[in-house]
């Protein structure tokens, strides 16, 4: 960019400005230029380079300088201009001066108010210092003028390089808003291409250093190169700051222009009483007077109201203040739902829904006694615990239908995300409350029946753990006081009944599970599942099929085949499938106008869902000795289980094959180790043991088993082995063993009784602690089965050997 030396300070009213005169006019008007008087006094300039044919200004303070400068002056008015090396140099020597300088005319002399002195100067020739002659009282010395190099008299290429830089230089005038117009016409005017060199080099926004080894340059045309280079430059960087400055004066000016249209617009609508913002205030309050807030949002409501008021429509402020305040108008702050007394309506509706499950119905129903008669009572927090498909879900929505109060669920699988359970605060973009927050805003009711569903299947990243966050809301003690980070005021949650659901407690975090109160939901027995077909499963997919009750009848022989051979899970979903695809079969016939029976036979179910997909496991009396019946606890319910023991010569080592598991092959140890310590007791040769290898297999070796519930069987297995002496017929058993022989109880006894029950067991040897277990299941289910509760192994033993 160029300064502006060429526009000179009005010093004094009386100073005209100077013309700009070319070489062509100095050298007719002065044809002695070059006679100059020696030795010539030096001027040296801090911060300025002179260039040949330019006047500048120039402020005379330094002693030595003015002595100079006023010698000249008597004389012949001329005097040696050079650019010190540092500026800083208050006494320049002869090393602090560049020796390529500028003769220059003293073309006039001013007396400042201020007492300094200024001369106005005009470059003529370049020279170089041959030796300086006196330091004081002044600088001077002896001086060698630079003869400029003549140019040929047809350069096309130097022509071309003035011409161009003519039209940049032009181009930066126009560009730069503190270049006067006048720097135009001078341009213009300037034929000499010698003194535009000298004048755009004067006038370039470079270092005194660049311009320093512009002026020492003696190649015209190498010159004329370089000062176009750094013009083009100049108008590179000058186009791109106007670039920045536009985008930015217009982004301003927008800004500007909203502002004033906003305020005339607010203007117009004050005057024709229409003031929205105003008018949304007013909505606001007078819906808050009619709503019963606690007093810390009252107060937060007022205090968001004011700020509402006070800011622009306009302004995306606005909206997030009125989307806030509306928030806490729609929360169902001290509303509730009537709950439903009714102890015997609450039960038939529970029974209606769901068959079976009776110990959360009666959880339910003391729930709602104490409720009744205490009137006023926290919430129970309760987790469903179960295999898929039992029901756990549905009886969420049934326990709301029960108590009369709405029903919220929300599905917690895959959640990472902890501001999804609290909220987000207000101040970020596109901010949210918490998903409770939310849910309950759509319930308009502060006590709803709130289902967690898939509580065990919650993620944790980086942004957060929704496990920890979910401690404050299923904590009795705590959740009165909830707090959202969007709402950012205390809600009460203690009379919102939380129900959980969840497939397995190992991924639920400790804390979590301590505040909920725990229910297993086991999986429906064969008869059970009938049970659920006629009741739930059939009315309901003949209604979604479009048929009518005379036109297909299950009998309970076709549905357990459809169960026991064409489905195996713990809840009721692939039954429901598989009725689904008879029901299909059936509409088609109907549609079709097709001959059949409605009354389905067995043949019929394997023609219309193919052959079966599953074996019941059935028990044979056909089994030799080492050979006993155990009873396995599956996700899908129970089994039974065989014990295979066998020996041959060997040297006593024992091999367990079937896909077992390490606790499983622990129990196989124990069982061999308590019979080789108590061998002499049950009629077994201690040197067996070192005479026959021992090998043990549990069937269905692609199946992964494992547990200590089959101990019992495996050394009764054994013992039979050793002995020779069969297992009694229709016995099964189930129970953990420890090497002072006593038996100890297991889990999942209403699955391996219902399961040894199909299979055609009628005895089943129990721990003594298993009693309880067996009383909870209901009586119809066991019929013509016969427990035997054992202590020890002595008892088993006697038991399930028989003499043959």
């Amino acid at each position: 960019m160029f300064n502006n030396k060429y526009t000179f300070p009005l010093l004094d009213e009386d100073i005209e400005f100077l013309p700009i005169v070319s070489m062509e006019e100095v050298t007719e008007e002065e044809s002695d230029k070059r006679n100059y008087t020696e030795p010539l006094p030096i001027l040296p300039l801090r911060n300025t380079v002179l260039f040949p044919g330019v006047v500048v200004p120039i402020t005379v303070g330094r002693e030595k300088s003015v002595k100079a400068v006023k010698e000249a002056y008597k004389t012949d008015k001329y005097v040696g201009v050079l650019t010190q090396t540092d500026p800083n140099i208050e006494e320049p020597e002869a090393n602090d001066l560049h020796e390529t300088g500028t003769v220059a005319r003293i073309v006039k002399m001013l007396k400042m108010p201020d007492g300094s002195t200024t001369v106005i100067i005009q470059g003529k020739d370049r020279f170089t210092v041959k030796e300086f002659i006196t330091f004081d009282p002044m600088i001077s010395a002896n001086i060698s003028v630079i003869e400029e190099k003549e140019l040929a008299e047809e350069d096309n290429e130097f022509e071309a390089l003035i011409s161009s830089m003519k039209d940049i230089a032009q181009q930066i005038v126009n560009l730069s808003p503190n270049i006067p117009d006048e720097a135009s016409i001078i341009l213009k005017n300037i034929d000499s291409p010698e003194f535009l060199i000298h004048f755009i080099s004067a006038n370039l926004n470079i270092s005194i250093k660049e311009k320093q080894q512009l002026l020492q340059l003696n190649d015209v045309k190498k010159r004329a190169e370089i000062v176009l280079q750094m013009l083009n430059k100049e108008v590179q960087l000058l186009e791109l700051k106007n670039q920045i400055q536009s985008k930015v004066r217009t982004d301003i000016e927008k800004q500007q222009r909203d502002y004033f249209l906003h305020q005339q617009m607010k203007t117009i609508q004050e005057e024709l009483g229409d003031n929205s913002g105003t008018k949304e205030a007013d909505e606001l309050k007078a819906r808050a007077d009619q709503k019963q807030l606690p007093v810390e949002a009252r107060k937060v409501f007022d205090k968001e109201l004011k700020k509402l008021r006070r800011t622009n429509p306009m302004v995306a402020d606005y909206s997030i203040t009125l989307n806030y305040l509306e928030l806490i108008l729609e929360l169902p702050w001290n509303e509730y739902t009537e709950d439903n007394f009714d102890l015997k309506l609450a039960k038939k509706i529970l029974d209606k829904d769901h068959f079976g499950l009776d110990k959360v119905k009666d959880r339910i129903l003391e729930y709602l006694a104490v409720l009744k008669l205490k009137g006023d009572m926290k919430s129970p927090i309760l987790c469903f615990v179960g295999p898929p498909g039992v029901g756990k879900t549905s009886l969420g929505r049934s326990i709301a239908r029960a108590l009369n109060r709405q029903y919220i669920r929300m599905s917690l699988g895959g959640l990472r995300d902890e501001a999804e359970i609290r909220g987000h605060r207000k101040t970020y973009i596109g901010a949210m409350p918490g998903r409770i927050i939310q849910s309950l805003r759509r319930a308009k009711a502060s006590n709803p029946v709130f289902i967690l569903d898939e509580i065990d299947k919650v993620g944790s990243d980086f942004r957060g753990d929704p496990s920890s966050a979910l401690l404050e809301v299923l904590d009795p003690e705590q959740n009165s006081t909830f707090h959202d980070n969007y709402l950012d005021v205390d809600y009460d949650l203690s009379k919102t009944m939380f129900v959980a659901t969840a497939n397995s407690l190992h991924n639920i975090h400790p804390a979590l599970q301590d505040r909920m109160e725990i229910i297993r939901l086991s999986g429906y027995s064969l008869e059970e599942k009938v049970e659920i077909a006629k009741r739930y499963i059939i009315p309901k997919q003949r209604k979604e099929h479009g048929l009518k009750a005379k036109q297909i009848k299950l009998t309970p022989k076709v549905l357990e085949k459809i169960i026991s051979e064409h489905t195996r899970e713990a809840g009721v979903r692939t039954l429901e499938r598989k009725i689904a695809a008879v029901m299909r079969w059936v509409a088609k016939s109907v549609a079709m106008e097709e001959a059949y029976n409605p009354r389905l036979k067995l043949t019929d179910i394997d023609r219309i869902l193919g052959l079966k997909n599953f074996d019941r496991s059935v028990y044979k009396n056909d089994s030799p000795a080492g050979v006993a019946v155990g009873l396995a606890w599956t996700q899908t319910g129970g089994d039974i289980l065989f014990i295979e023991t066998s020996l041959s010569k060997g040297k006593g080592k024992m091999t367990i094959t079937g896909n077992l598991g390490d606790v499983m092959k622990e129990s196989a140890t124990t069982a061999l180790s308590f019979i080789k310590a108590n061998a002499e007791s049950l009629s077994i040769s201690p040197d067996i043991f070192e005479q026959q290898n021992i090998h043990l297999h549990v069937p269905e070796g692609a199946i992964p088993k494992d547990g200590p519930s089959a101990g019992i069987t495996m050394l009764t297995a054994l013992v039979s082995a050793f002995t020779q002496k069969k297992v009694k017929p229709y016995l099964a058993m189930t129970g953990e063993i420890t090497l002072r022989g006593k038996v100890l109880p297991v889990g999942g006894i209403k699955e391996k009784i219902l399961a040894a029950k199909r299979a055609g067991i009628q005895e089943i040897i129990l721990c003594h602690s298993n009693e309880k277990d067996v009383n909870e299941i209901n009586p119809n289910y066991i019929k013509n089965l016969q427990f035997h509760y054992l202590k020890n192994m002595s008892e088993v033993l006697k038991l399930a050997l028989v003499n043959s």
